[in-house]
């Protein structure tokens, strides 16, 4: 007659104890992906600035040769003082 000794069978000192594994989902591919920092979007609409700025300075360089430009001292005079200020 053998004598099984109860609810005992889950443990067994003399055999580590075995812990569940995170399965990963191995269906995902391993395509590239590029992803867009905030500081990349930034300098694309700083692109677009520089597009506009050199469009304002080949107007403003046709309006000084044709002498169709005017300065506006005040307007100088008035950003000369907030640079100097602070």
């Amino acid at each position: 007659m053998k004598i099984n000794p109860i609810n005992l069978k889950a443990i067994n000192s003399y055999k580590p104890q075995l812990r569940p594994v995170k399965q990963t989902d191995q269906a995902t591919s391993f395509a590239d992906k590029i992803e867009i920092s905030s500081a990349a979007k930034e300098m694309q609409v700083t692109a677009d600035y520089n597009t506009e700025r050199a469009v304002r300075v080949q107007q403003l360089k046709a309006d000084i040769q044709s002498g169709e430009y005017k300065v506006n001292a005040r307007q100088v005079a008035e950003d000369m003082l907030k640079y100097y200020r602070f």
